[in-house]
C-alpha cells in the first residue's frame, strides 16, 4: 500500500482518485511514498528514504528542493497549464484595472459616503479624475507564450488590441495554440521598444532575476503598463519605483507583493490570486494526483521537471524494473548485462535522459528477486530503481 502525505490542502477532486484499497492518505507520514503539495516550503524538510515523488499542484516549483531530489531519483512533478485559465483571466482584469481608474474611483466614492444628497453631484464633478484609456487598438507585448501567455495573447485579439509576442523556447505544441494574427518579436528589446502594454510569463531562474531593470524600462514607450503574475523577483523593484516616478512606466500591477513596494504611487498589489480559483484548484490536484498515481502504479513519467518524460503501457503478465540513473556512456549496456548474467529476459524497455539524469522502464516476463535489485542499486552511478508487479 502507498502512502500520500499531503503538505497543504488539497482538493478531493484531486485526492478521490486514490482507492483506498492503494493508497492511505493523510498530512502526517513518517516514510511516505509520494508527496502533493502547493505552497509548502520543503526546502529545510528532511527528505525520507521511501520517497518516490513529489507531485506540485501548480506550476512553479521554487518550495521544492529540485537538484536533492534528483540526487535521490525522486521524481518532481508539476501540473503546466491546469492553472492557466485562473491566471489569464487575472491577466486580462489587470489589464482594465491598469486602463481605467477603477480602484481609485471606487475607493474615492466610498469616502464621500456622509455628503448624503451631495453625492450624485459630488460623483458627477469629480468622475473626470479617475479617466482612463480603452485597450481597444493598444499594442499589447506577451514574454513568455506557453499556456498562459498564448491564452493571453489570444484574447487580448478579441478584444481588439495588436499583439506582439517574445519566446525564444517556444514549443511546437504551445505554437499550434497561438493564433496566427499574434505577431513574432525579432527580439526582447524589440517588443519592449513599441508595446503600450507588457504582460510577463517567465519561470524566475538565476538568468531572468531582476531582467526588467532600468535599463530594459529605458527603453519602453512613456506610460507603458506593466503586468507581472509570473514571479516577483523578475523585476527590479527599486528601479521600477523610480521608473513609476518618473512617469516612464503609468502602472505596475505584481501578485506578488513586497513591503518595499507596497503604498507606492502607481503600483496595484494583489495578494497572490493568480490560481486562486475553486476550478484551478480542482484542476492542479486532479492533474497531480493522476500524475503521482500513474508513476507509482507503472513507472510512466509525464510533466516532471527533473526527470524526462517517457512511458511505456503496461502489460499485467510482466514485472517491470525502473532505473534511475546518471546519464553517463555504457550504462544501458551494464545494467542488460546484469540482467541477462541472471537469466532475465527483456521483453520490452525504453530509455530517455534529461540533462545528467537518465531513465529506464525494462519489461520482463521473468521474476525479478531482491537479490538482482541489489545488484543493480549497486551499480556506480545508479540513483533509484523498483520494481512494479
Amino acid at each position: 500500500m502507498f502512502k500520500i502525505q499531503t503538505l497543504n490542502k488539497i482538493s478531493p477532486k484531486g485526492l478521490d482518485t486514490f482507492s483506498l484499497e492503494r493508497y492511505e492518505i493523510a498530512s502526517e507520514f513518517i516514510n511516505p511514498d509520494g508527496i502533493i503539495l502547493r505552497s509548502f516550503k520543503m526546502h529545510d524538510m528532511k527528505l525520507s528514504k521511501n520517497l518516490k515523488a513529489i507531485a506540485r499542484a501548480g506550476a512553479g516549483v521554487n518550495n521544492i528542493p529540485i537538484e536533492k531530489c534528483s540526487q535521490k531519483g525522486i521524481v518532481v512533478f508539476n501540473t503546466p497549464g491546469a492553472n492557466a485559465n485562473a491566471v489569464k483571466e487575472l491577466v486580462l482584469a489587470s489589464m482594465f484595472i491598469s486602463s481605467r481608474d477603477i480602484i481609485g474611483g471606487v475607493n474615492w466614492v466610498n469616502s464621500i459616503k456622509d455628503k448624503g444628497d451631495k453625492v450624485v453631484s459630488l460623483v458627477e464633478k469629480e468622475k473626470s479624475k479617475f479617466a482612463g484609456n480603452e485597450l481597444k487598438g493598444k499594442k499589447l507585448g506577451v514574454v513568455g507564450l506557453g499556456a498562459i501567455g498564448a491564452m493571453v495573447a489570444n484574447d487580448a485579439l478579441s478584444l481588439g488590441m495588436e499583439v506582439v509576442g517574445y519566446d525564444p523556447y517556444l514549443s511546437v505544441d504551445a505554437a499550434w495554440e497561438l493564433s496566427s494574427k499574434v505577431q513574432k518579436a525579432t527580439g526582447l528589446e524589440t517588443l519592449l521598444k513599441e508595446v503600450d502594454y507588457l504582460t510577463i510569463h517567465v519561470p524566475l531562474l538565476d538568468s531572468t532575476k531582476g531582467m526588467y531593470n532600468a535599463e530594459k524600462f529605458a527603453m519602453m514607450k512613456k506610460g507603458i503598463k506593466i503586468i507581472n503574475l509570473a514571479r516577483g523577483g523578475l523585476i527590479n523593484n527599486k528601479d521600477i519605483k523610480e521608473a513609476l516616478k518618473d512617469g516612464k512606466v503609468g502602472c505596475y500591477i505584481t501578485d506578488f507583493p513586497s513591503a518595499d513596494i507596497l503604498g507606492v504611487d502607481g503600483v496595484i498589489a494583489i495578494p497572490h490570486l493568480g490560481a486562486s480559483t475553486q476550478e484551478s484548484e480542482d484542476n492542479c490536484a486532479l492533474m497531480a494526483s493522476l500524475e503521482m498515481k500513474e508513476f507509482l502504479e507503472t513507472g510512466n513519467i509525464k510533466n516532471s521537471v527533473n526527470f524526462p518524460n517517457c512511458q511505456l503501457p503496461k502489460k499485467d503478465d510482466r514485472k517491470r524494473i525502473i532505473i534511475a540513473n546518471k546519464n553517463i556512456p555504457n550504462m544501458i549496456s551494464i545494467i542488460t548485462t546484469l540482467l541477462a548474467q541472471n537469466s532475465i529476459n527483456i521483453q520490452d524497455m525504453i530509455n530517455k535522459s534529461k540533462n545528467d539524469l537518465a531513465y529506464n522502464i525494462i519489461d520482463t516476463s521473468s521474476k525479478v528477486s531482491d537479490d538482482v535489485l541489489d545488484k543493480i542499486k549497486n551499480i556506480e552511478g545508479v540513483w533509484m530503481t523498483r520494481v512494479i508487479e
